[in-house]
């Protein structure tokens, strides 16, 4: 998959050990808006999540998008779009460097829904399914990118569709 965009916070030691993981990402637009997880704190974050051993991409896809949003990708529909390279100190483990691969596609959904199946994590922050313009995933994710990794990724994103005309604001 074609690198769009490498984000690298140096702020770790050459040499560290790394912990190295997959993403998918779901693009999925209806009325020029996107789909995408909100949360109570007024962040945005695409939809998608962690591939398992041995899932294939576009499998991953289909089950995070439903597991956070109750979406039904259509299979048929997804397309790539290309990868993003996240590569800082682990949050969790600080003596490793943490690299992400968030694989982007665009897909549609069924008009008919599924029931979610979030995290703890998700519930708490009170994420729910909202469709927001580009804009207001680009503003609603400026206060959060110093502190969530994520609203930096999805933020900057957003912010190259809309260069590339891909998407509006």
């Amino acid at each position: 998959m074609q690198i769009l965009l490498t984000l690298d916070k140096k702020d770790y030691e050459e040499g560290m050990p790394v912990f190295e993981k997959y993403s998918t990402r779901g693009v999925i637009i209806r009325d020029g808006k996107i789909a995408t997880q909100h949360g109570s704190a007024g962040d945005y974050k695409i939809l998608g999540g962690g591939v398992e051993p041995g899932e294939k991409l576009e499998d991953a896809l289909i089950r995070e998008v439903g597991e956070e949003s109750g979406l039904i990708v259509i299979p048929e529909s997804i397309r790539p779009i290309g990868e993003i390279v996240e590569r800082r100190r682990d949050l969790f483990e600080k003596n490793k460097i943490y690299v992400c691969h968030s694989c982007f596609f665009f897909c549609d959904a069924k008009e008919e829904m599924t029931q979610t199946h979030m995290t703890e994590s998700e519930i708490e922050k009170g994420f729910h399914l909202e469709w927001a313009t580009a804009q207001e995933i680009i503003d609603g994710n400026e206060p959060f990118c110093e502190t969530q990794p994520w609203s930096f990724r999805d933020r900057e994103f957003v912010k190259m569709l809309v260069e590339k005309k891909i998407l509006t604001t």
